[in-house]
């Protein structure tokens, strides 16, 4: 990713890693990355849920270890316990993930020929690249994935105190119409779209940073000659990845933690819930710490999740080349 095009990276003879939007068979790629993201997210759902119970739930799961709250589940709900949610987000999400997948590689692109005759470092210019790609990507899919995110997060902890009760998906979407309208369906997206967006660039610039010191360290230096083996580039991305994703967890998690109650929770008492209203409530409840519910699970959630998935986004580019 922070490997894309033959401008950006001579100096660490990695030009094998070129893989453009137009080099890609655009049906290919997205059908390929249609199954494998969706079979990456079933692996990693069950982290979502115990996130999820941890930021939400007011009966005790909320102070627990997430490993105590993962065994809770499964001894009181079994395995489906550990994938509510799940069969609504794989499905709702195969739209999102064609938008995401191509506003990702079109912004990219379009970025790195806009600062083609920049004068700056290669290094610079590939983080600013990949991060407004990032950016860009996250702002367009907000619109698709906050609903997607209220219905599934409500089935994810169905149960708990201050929360409705809903027989499936479209229950959910019904009794949010119901009780608040379209706009219901849109509780922290805002929220969302101001904070997930600068993650998002975040996530991606610190990658490419994160990438471009391994490849250093590795001695892959201007006018060499090496050319990295698919395992070392497996295992670079992959490393790169896991630091991206730690670091964002770290900044990010106590306003996913406000978000998620906000998507959430019915019962803040009179008017509609605002984030002012949530995070009040949860700084009385818990103080600082309560912003960090979750954390362990989150920061394993995001440090496995931007492993497999950098790893897995590389693989279905690698797989999706045009037929020579």
């Amino acid at each position: 990713m922070a490997v894309e095009t033959e401008a950006a990276t001579p100096g660490l003879a990695l030009a094998e890693t070129d893989i453009n939007w137009h080099r890609l068979d655009k049906t290919r790629f997205h059908i390929i990355g249609a199954i494998l993201f969706t079979a990456q997210s079933a692996l990693l759902h069950p982290t979502a849920v115990v996130k999820t119970r941890m930021q939400v739930d007011g009966s005790g799961l909320s102070h627990m270890r997430g490993i105590s709250v993962f065994r809770h589940i499964l001894k009181s709900d079994g395995i489906p316990g550990l994938f509510r949610g799940f069969g609504t987000s794989a499905i709702g999400s195969l739209p999102g993930r064609v938008l995401a997948l191509t506003s990702l590689e079109v912004s990219k692109d379009m970025m790195f020929k806009y600062t083609k005759h920049l004068d700056m470092p290669e290094t610079t210019r590939v983080g600013i690249a990949n991060g407004v790609a990032g950016l860009f990507s996250n702002l367009v899919c907000c619109a698709y994935y906050v609903p997607l995110d209220v219905v599934c997060q409500r089935l994810m902890v169905q149960g708990l105190p201050g929360t409705a009760y809903c027989s499936g998906p479209f229950d959910v979407v019904h009794k949010v119409m119901k009780a608040e309208g379209f706009r219901g369906m849109y509780r922290g997206f805002g929220l969302t779209a101001v904070t997930q967006s600068p993650a998002y660039a975040l996530w991606w610039g610190v990658y490419g940073a994160a990438q471009h010191m391994i490849w250093r360290s590795l001695d892959y230096r201007e006018n060499t000659e090496r050319k990295p083996s698919h395992v070392e580039m497996a295992t670079v991305q992959a490393s790169a990845g896991m630091v991206a994703g730690a670091c964002s967890s770290v900044i990010t998690t106590p306003i996913d933690t406000v978000k998620t109650r906000l998507q959430v929770m019915d019962n803040y008492g009179a008017g509609r819930p605002s984030v002012m209203k949530t995070a009040k409530t949860l700084l009385k409840e818990d103080g600082w710490r309560g912003f960090y519910r979750g954390f362990g699970p989150r920061f394993f959630n995001m440090s496995l999740y931007g492993t497999t998935m950098i790893v897995t986004y590389e693989l279905i580019k690698r797989l999706s080349l045009k037929q020579a």
